[in-house]
């Protein structure tokens, strides 16, 4: 190709790194990007508003296990894509924005979209952000964002372009001489061998960083003769029905007294972040191995006793052929049981009926469905209380906790998954935070199931300032008729009063032509 501007030879480069979905807005500031995405052949997705267009991106990154993309203008749209970048930068999406900016904002003011330090705003809530002085560095900073993608932790990068330069005519990007590969190179691991072949009370921690490491999981498990846990992220990780298997209910406060139960914790992919168990301390008395890919989660408060800088995968692999299977294993099955039938009350007690709810939903989805949650009361209680029959099924915006993130993730999910099962789980405040991406998925005739939890107000947080005895106060806001907002989008819409009728509902909406709204009371039987 000879040469072009600048913003259409990005688009071509990016469709040669393989990137065949963009999400974005197009202005004035960035039109040059749009040039070269059809000739490219690359799919755009129009968003209703930037965190629309990052929040697709997330979700397409989830599903499809590549990066999410999206164009965004200088100044307002860097700043409105900025939540989601907070969001993937959290749980450890791989995303990047390409944005437009100013030529020059110290000697002038005034400008259209002016800030005052545009990579510096985007640099608060991202892996990186950079302003490409050349065309040279803007696609050296590309190719480093796939390299650190496939390489180290993804999270999400932002480059800024100036317009002058996406105007200016550039020579094609280099091409990809051959793709980046990550290493299985595996430190020494021969403490942790012993300290898990020696415990006869072995526990292991499942994060959603150990997804593609379930099978090896699976079978270490089976060697110790291990109870396991996972976290949100990790769910599926451990089927239902897996022995001495406490479900993912970290966050319980008694788990920290079955933790300490444990001689050894390998804890596999996970920060143990505050979201994942809400204390300081995991919990455990014994030897905590670590297992992970971020060198700053091996120093956290947690203090590994032993340390291995390694991705899951190789790592527990390794473990598996170190370590002769039928050890003895203190664990009872009994006493599992019954911590997760105590835990399964306390959720039951703290928010009756949606147990029911998620058990007629489990049962009405097609194998596969993937599913994207909101910050709701509802998904508080799938966290918990929902198995997956295997990883990287649900996915929920658990670090940063952003409303308005399950429709257009969703949507996201399902431009990434055509022809497979997708479903949106949102409360009816958080909806509304995103609810013109609607007409995206009306657009695209996506059959995307959108269950609304309306329980008139913003529920969990009437309750926590309850509990912390402080009276409640604007926590509820009057509600549009959400159906009939639906349907002027042009998309269905379903208020079942009844669990038949929303099983009926939910199966009807995965074979309907367009997304269907299914509005839910949460006094529903």
């Amino acid at each position: 190709m000879t040469s072009r501007p600048l913003g259409a030879q990005i688009s071509h480069m990016l469709k040669s790194r393989g990137v065949d979905t963009i999400f974005g807005i197009p202005g004035v500031h960035n039109q040059e990007m749009y040039r070269g995405i059809e000739e490219a052949g690359i799919t755009h997705v129009l968003a209703r508003h930037e965190q629309g267009a990052g929040f697709m991106a997330d979700g397409y990154a989830r599903a499809s296990g590549k990066p999410g993309v999206a164009y965004v203008i200088t100044g307002p749209g860097l700043c409105n894509i900025m939540t989601p970048i907070g969001q993937a930068y959290s749980d450890s999406v791989p995303m990047l924005v390409i944005s437009s900016c100013l030529d020059e904002t110290a000697a002038r003011r005034g400008q259209l979209h002016q800030m005052k330090d545009q990579a510096g705003a985007a640099r608060t809530v991202a892996d990186w952000s950079e302003t490409a002085g050349s065309a040279k560095a803007a696609y050296d900073l590309i190719d480093r964002a796939m390299a650190e993608f496939a390489l180290a932790r993804p999270r999400p990068k932002a480059l800024s372009v100036p317009i002058h330069l996406l105007e200016g005519n550039a020579p094609p990007a280099p091409p990809c001489d051959a793709p980046v590969v990550a290493g299985n190179a595996l430190p020494d691991m021969s403490a942790a061998i012993a300290a898990l072949q020696s415990a006869r009370r072995p526990l292991i921690v499942a994060g959603g960083g150990a997804r593609r490491a379930a099978p090896a999981l699976n079978r270490l498990r089976e060697a110790l003769g291990a109870a396991c846990f996972t976290t949100y992220a990790g769910r599926g990780i451990f089927a239902p029905g897996t022995p001495l298997f406490y479900g993912s209910f970290l966050a319980r406060p008694g788990s920290a007294a079955e933790i300490a139960k444990a001689d050894v914790v390998l804890a596999v992919g996970s920060e143990l972040a505050e979201v994942d168990h809400w204390r300081d301390h995991l919990g455990h008395e014994g030897t905590l191995i670590r297992v992970d890919i971020d060198p700053e989660v091996l120093s956290d408060m947690q203090r590994a006793d032993i340390a291995i800088a390694a991705r899951a995968e190789p790592a527990i692999a390794a473990l598996c052929d170190a370590i002769a299977p039928g050890g003895e294993s203190a664990w009872k099955q009994a006493e599992i049981d019954a911590a997760r039938g105590r835990w399964q009350s306390e959720v039951e007690a703290q928010l009756p009926g949606i147990g029911a709810v998620c058990d007629t939903l489990r049962k009405s989805l097609p194998e596969g469905t993937m599913i994207f949650s909101d910050m709701t009361q509802i998904a508080y209680a799938s966290n918990e209380i929902w198995e997956l029959d295997a990883p990287g099924l649900w996915h929920h915006p658990n670090g940063f906790g952003t409303l308005g993130y399950a429709m257009p993730a969703a949507i996201g999910g399902a431009v990434a998954r055509r022809g497979l099962p997708t479903m949106c789980i949102a409360g009816d405040y958080g909806f509304q935070y995103t609810l013109p991406e609607l007409g995206v998925a009306v657009e695209l005739e996506l059959p995307l199931p959108i269950l609304l939890w309306d329980n008139g107000k913003l529920k969990e947080i009437e309750d926590h300032m309850i509990r912390s005895q402080i009276a409640p106060k604007a926590v509820e806001a009057h509600n549009p008729d959400f159906c009939a907002l639906a349907r002027a989008y042009g998309a269905r819409s379903e208020a079942p009063e009844t669990l038949e009728a929303l099983a009926r509902a939910v199966t009807e909406a995965f074979s309907a032509k367009g997304p269907t709204l299914i509005r839910v009371k949460s006094d529903i039987a």
